[in-house]
């Protein structure tokens, strides 16, 4: 077993008999987060989810990117605690339900892919992980390798709308999953954070060039403040 993967199970054991510290603050908590922490995160929810929700864009975002919800996804990414994608995932769930124009029961949920060797590293993809959280709330299928990463990209974060664009060209193929077999319902993508939405829209052509219909995604999180849909530059 995976090394984060083993720390990450032996943490979750811990917690069903112990206080573990808080991975954020460190105090005492008898969750994933401490009391604190945990009303903090939910702070960072967005008052209206499907906000960015629309006939073009269709993204459902469960908090805003930054504060207490920018240090939880970094623990959950990059300290080590894929326990974390738990909770989240689930409220991320549990806001998407609260929406029952658009949590429609005929989707099969597909995570944003990493890159093998991103996978190696890390110990596990944070949105397979969001999205097996999601899934076990909604009750809707997940296929893990529907979508597969074949090129290695760089952050995108840090380059222009042109340069993104050109990074993600190619970068995916459909998955093993859709390969065997093509899913029957429309398929619903997850990941952790939707910015410029590039990705996505990779995703979404990818899948549509193999027959596949895409429905929206949601996303834990964003950095847009001003309310506004995010624009696909």
């Amino acid at each position: 077993m995976n090394k984060r993967k083993w720390t990450g199970s032996v943490k979750s054991f811990l917690n069903l008999f112990l206080k573990s510290n808080c991975p954020l603050c460190q105090r005492s908590a008898a969750g994933e987060f401490c009391a604190y922490c945990h009303k903090q995160l939910q702070q960072c929810q967005l008052a209206d989810p499907s906000r960015f929700w629309d006939d073009r864009e269709r993204v459902f975002v469960w908090g805003e990117y930054g504060g207490t919800l920018k240090r939880a996804i970094a623990a959950l990414k990059y300290d080590g605690n894929p326990q974390l994608a738990q909770p989240l995932g689930s409220w991320l769930a549990q806001a998407w339900l609260s929406f029952p124009e658009l949590a429609i029961d005929n989707l099969t949920v597909v995570p944003i892919p990493m890159h093998k060797e991103k996978v190696k590293q890390r110990g596990f993809n944070q949105a397979e992980l969001l999205a097996e959280s999601f899934c076990e709330l909604t009750g809707l299928p997940l296929q893990r390798h529907g979508l597969e990463r074949l090129k290695n990209t760089q952050p995108l974060f840090a380059l222009t709308a042109q340069q993104r664009k050109a990074e993600m060209k190619d970068a995916l193929i459909l998955g093993k999953d859709f390969r065997r077999r093509r899913p029957r319902d429309r398929v619903l993508l997850v990941d952790d954070i939707y910015t410029s939405g590039i990705t996505v829209k990779s995703a979404i052509e990818t899948l549509k060039e193999s027959g596949i219909s895409v429905y929206g995604t949601a996303a834990l999180a964003t950095p847009n403040k001003s309310g506004r849909q995010p624009v696909l530059p």
